[in-house]
């Protein structure tokens, strides 16, 4: 009895502390946003819910309203039009409301979008993206030696050399050969180009979305509060391959990136085989401690 107690608090903490496995991506037949892996992304997803509470009975009156106008004043009905101009009333309700309520629907808004492009806190890491066709190039500015890849397109003659082989974690057309990686709980800069043409960073776990422009460098910011491998697409129609340039992040603990960040400065490739094992250990050692506690 005692060691099941044992082995059940062991799961337990591993299952908070250990490495998250599985990926935030699109599902089939999804309705609403991804899960929020930000406080940005928490408060975008309050302000949908937000918006509903106009856009749903505003929706619902016009319709109503054009079916009243439908059946009350249809020639059968009234053979003879009425010549009214104007109502006073009607005017200034139709006026003083819509101001009201886009007052009620800005405010918010501005506040969230100052919130998006004005960083909260000195960055404790700054990652550069820039977009190419069609891939994205990555450089860490950490350091005395940079990091710096690209990222492109896991192929499928690719996925066994790269041990990326489970289809859920690493799905068609949205997994890369190389995941940019940062540390869970770190105010991370974002700072966005483009190459040739342009381009859009998006993450929607993260609530990040803006455009990467040749010849300008645009700046964001985002935290990840937990765990995990996100992966986003360019927004920004960009050519023929626009559909082919995912991004992938993925978020681990502050040791595992350290222990990443020093091997990637030498070899990418490598470092990320030796994160992802290290991340297949832990979700191992979950899988039997959650089998021993049972």
């Amino acid at each position: 009895m005692i060691n099941k107690v044992f082995a059940a608090l062991a799961a337990c903490c591993c299952l908070l502390f250990g490495s998250g496995a599985l990926a935030d991506q699109p599902v089939d037949w999804q309705r609403g946003l991804q899960p929020a892996a930000t406080s940005i992304m928490e408060e975008i997803r309050w302000f949908e819910q937000y918006t509903l509470w106009f856009i749903v009975p505003i929706t619902l009156f016009v319709l109503a309203l054009l079916i009243v106008i439908v059946v009350k004043f249809r020639e059968r009905a009234n053979p003879v039009p009425s010549r009214t101009s104007h109502n006073t009333l009607i005017e200034v309700i139709w006026t003083i409301g819509p101001v009201i309520i886009l007052l009620l629907l800005a405010v918010p808004s501005f506040q969230l979008l100052t919130k998006q492009l004005a960083p909260t806190g000195e960055p404790e890491l700054t990652v550069k993206a820039t977009g190419y066709q069609w891939y994205w190039g990555y450089e860490y500015q950490v350091g005395e030696a940079p990091v710096s890849f690209d990222s492109l397109l896991l192929q499928d003659g690719d996925r066994a050399g790269l041990g990326k082989e489970d289809r859920a974690t690493y799905p068609r057309l949205l997994a890369v050969d190389n995941e940019v990686v940062v540390p869970v709980g770190k105010h991370v800069r974002l700072l966005v180009t483009g190459a040739d043409v342009i381009h859009a960073f998006a993450m929607p776990s993260f609530g990040v979305k803006i455009d990467a422009i040749p010849g300008r460098l645009n700046e964001t910011w985002f935290k990840a509060d937990r765990e995990g491998l996100f992966y986003g697409q360019c927004s920004e129609l960009c050519g023929k391959d626009h559909a082919y340039m995912p991004i992938a992040i993925r978020v681990v603990s502050q040791e595992k990136f350290d222990t990443w960040l020093a091997a990637a400065a030498t070899n990418v490739g490598e470092a990320n085989k030796a994160l992802m094992a290290s991340i297949d250990g832990d979700k191992k050692s979950v899988d039997v401690a959650q089998n021993a506690a049972q």
